[in-house]
């Protein structure tokens, strides 16, 4: 516990709020800018003589249900609320579930990327957006009912979902689905999304029941992909993911460097458009 910097973080965050940000009265003329400590006691249901320990660097460890209040009663963001809690030695509360809707930032980058596949998918690999240049690669993902939109899904369950890929990549797109899968089961054990994933793949496929067996585990990063487009062919793209933590989300972004073969079949498939490649199913 770093009491020091505990103290300095409650009363930087007292001070930045006022009494109408967290529904009080402003009543008599403040002194000084922000809450009183009365106020933040009150709000996170603890005694003013607990709360003036802690500002004061001299308080006990708070519980981590006390420090969820806290964090209720200072109006904390997700990344503040896991700052207090490495502030007090403990380990932040975990965000259990993923959410399905993507932020109007993040879809306001997808579309800016006009010239480079781009996608927007959860840690769980079921693909949330797409701009054009996705669809043009890898087909319109999302017109499939949601079922089909997981990448991890398709591609262990359904034979025809590999057929963008070249074979001699497939072992290796199957150890990397594996391997990220297992960090965020792990990561949110409680959560039903990961582990019915897992549950479903371990009894569908032999090949994932073997991999995860082997117990590798890795997240999602920078790498080299192939695809196989039946139009402008063999095509080798740069995947840069970044991640946006708050509803875990990735942005997946293929791009190709300027006077390569790849850039130039990139911008063939710009004249192409879009084509129907949702692989047949019949």
């Amino acid at each position: 516990m770093n009491r020091a910097e505990l103290a300095d973080f409650l009363r930087r965050g007292r001070a930045r709020l006022t009494p109408s940000d967290v529904g009080l009265t402003p009543g008599s003329r403040r002194r000084t800018p922000g809450l009183r400590r009365e106020e933040v006691a009150q709000l996170a249901g603890m005694s003013v003589d607990y709360y003036t320990r802690l500002e004061q660097s001299r308080g006990p460890r708070p519980s981590r249900q006390m420090l969820t209040a806290l964090g209720r009663a200072l109006r904390l963001t997700d990344v503040e609320q896991d700052h207090l809690f490495h502030l007090a030695g403990e380990e932040p509360p975990r965000r259990e579930t993923a959410s399905a809707h993507v932020r109007p930032g993040l879809l306001l980058i997808l579309d800016r990327l006009h010239d480079s596949p781009a996608q927007v998918v959860n840690d769980c690999g079921e693909v949330l957006a797409q701009n054009a240049m996705a669809k043009a690669l890898v087909g319109d993902v999302m017109s499939r009912p949601r079922r089909e939109r997981n990448l991890i899904r398709l591609f262990f369950l359904d034979p025809a979902a590999r057929t963008l890929i070249p074979e001699e990549d497939w072992a290796g797109h199957a150890r990397a689905h594996v391997a990220g899968l297992r960090a965020v089961a792990a990561a949110r054990p409680d959560d039903p999304e990961p582990t019915g994933l897992v549950a479903e793949l371990r009894s569908g496929s032999t090949e994932f029941a073997r991999l995860w067996d082997e117990h590798e585990v890795s997240r999602r990063n920078q790498a080299t992909k192939r695809f196989l487009h039946p139009l402008v062919g063999l095509v080798e793209l740069d995947c840069e993911v970044m991640v946006s933590h708050q509803h875990h989300h990735l942005l997946v972004v293929h791009s190709a460097r300027p006077g390569t073969d790849a850039y130039e079949r990139l911008r063939l498939l710009r004249v192409v458009g879009l084509q129907d490649m949702s692989p047949s199913r019949s």
